[in-house]
């Protein structure tokens, strides 16, 4: 205790660190208030089908990554998924089409150019889903009455420029966060719109397990036991790494390199799953697309088909297609991510080498080889911890809600973000000679 509370002091002793920190909760705030702004024109009282309504399937996970936003008809109900579906749009895009490619080796320049086409695409899916949200109320139980305007244009038009700024308005929160806070913003805005919804799930389990007479605290004190060797289980694939050795060879006065002299031996950290928490995303922002294709075409048996399957997030045919998009995914975010080719230009031209690789092009094949090697038994553990609630909702009776939180993508992308944000936090004490949060002792001296 003595050392954590060393460690917040040593935090706050650092100005640049203590400013972003403040910065970062202050919007945080900021988006969690807003995900509590009814629209304008309707009646919050008639709301309660809604929320009940969302609480478990498909659309759970989607009130979860809004925070409850999307149950509570606010202002941020689309929340910032269109932005990811955005996101994922001009990455696939960028394979096939050239002006892309061109921009993703332009370097800050290109990556400025992509992110603002990601956000006028992102714009184009607000105007998209916004109409689409407000028609779809109505099913989702929300009663005529509770629209005090009505359905006409009066309603709906200010409605949908209030979805799509909100929208916007969470994306810039995000981009804010990222620039000038601590950690990926996009990624903390959904990591703290499903820890909002974390005390319910207990709770309600809790409930359930003490008053229907159904394991009772016992078994409560299972599924907390099981839950931590899942975290734990997450936190390992999170930060395992594969470590590639290499060697430099010395300088010598003229600037070039002494034949048959290395310097000291280190090392290339290759992630067993480098790609973090976004194949996650990616998989579950897609898996919205065949239920919703499915209730559009539900005059057809295969629409029927595809309506009841996807809709069933603990459903075999779901899971399956979860998991398979989760290992495609992390494939093509790690070699996005990854630029073996790259590492291997830069080796070279520092006089490093991979003991018993030649320098350049095969080394350039070697570290992709051994990521491709690596990434497979990642993507898969990855795919298993995704689709781990289904399994202990058949087999342990668990409630849909908590067990959202065995693995799947609500414990994945909360454990990837605060190991990412901590690692942040853990690299400016270290950068000021503190402990890290990561490590223990007194704080460092400057040789």
């Amino acid at each position: 205790m003595k050392k954590f509370i060393e460690t917040i002091s040593n935090i706050w002793k650092i100005d640049e660190l203590r400013q972003r920190i403040i910065l970062t909760l202050g919007l945080l705030l900021v988006y969690r208030f807003g995900a509590q702004v009814v629209l304008p024109g309707i009646d919050t009282a008639q709301l309660a089908q809604l929320s009940s309504n969302t609480e478990n399937g498909i659309l759970g996970i989607l009130n979860a990554f809004t925070g409850g936003a999307f149950a509570n008809a606010s202002v941020f109900a689309l929340g910032i998924m269109p932005y990811i579906s955005a996101s994922i749009v001009v990455q696939l895009m960028g394979i096939a089409i050239p002006y892309l490619q061109k921009l993703q080796k332009e370097g800050e320049s290109g990556r400025k150019t992509i992110n603002q086409i990601t956000r006028w695409l992102t714009i184009g899916i607000c105007i998209v889903q916004a109409p689409a949200y407000l028609y779809g109320l109505g099913a989702l139980g929300v009663p005529d009455s509770a629209f005090v305007l009505g359905k006409g244009l009066d309603f709906i038009v200010p409605a949908v420029i209030i979805l799509v700024t909100g929208c916007v308005f969470a994306m810039w929160l995000g981009e804010k966060i990222t620039d000038k806070g601590i950690g990926n913003g996009i990624s903390l805005l959904i990591m703290v719109g499903i820890i909002a919804t974390l005390p319910q799930a207990f709770a309600q389990e809790f409930v359930s397990r003490t008053t229907n007479n159904t394991g009772g605290i016992m078994f409560m004190l299972i599924e907390v036991i099981v839950w931590f060797l899942v975290i734990l289980a997450s936190v390992y694939l999170t930060m395992a790494v594969r470590q590639i050795p290499v060697q430099y060879a010395r300088r010598t006065a003229s600037g070039g390199y002494e034949k048959n002299v290395m310097g000291a031996r280190q090392y290339i950290p290759l992630k067993l799953n480098a790609s973090g928490v976004m194949p996650i995303i990616f998989a579950q922002a897609i898996m919205f697309a065949p239920s919703l294709i499915g209730r559009t075409f539900n005059d057809t048996a295969a629409g029927q088909w595809m309506e009841v399957q996807f809709a069933d997030i603990f459903g075999l045919a779901y899971n399956i297609l979860f998991a398979v998009l989760i290992i495609i995914f992390t494939y093509f975010y790690t070699a996005i991510t990854v630029p073996t080719n790259k590492m291997a230009d830069d080796l070279k031209r520092s006089g490093g080498f991979i003991p018993g690789i030649r320098p350049g092009k095969e080394t350039g094949s070697y570290l992709d080889k051994i990521m491709s090697l690596i990434t497979l038994p990642g993507s898969v553990f990855l795919a298993l911890l995704a689709v781990l609630p289904a399994l202990v909702v058949k087999l342990m009776d668990v409630q849909a809600g908590w067990a959202l939180f065995y693995g799947g993508t609500s414990l994945l992308i909360m454990v990837g973000v605060a190991i990412d944000t901590v690692q942040q936090v853990n690299s400016y004490l270290l950068n000021r000679h503190y402990d890290g949060l990561m490590k223990t002792g007194k704080n460092r001296k400057v040789a």
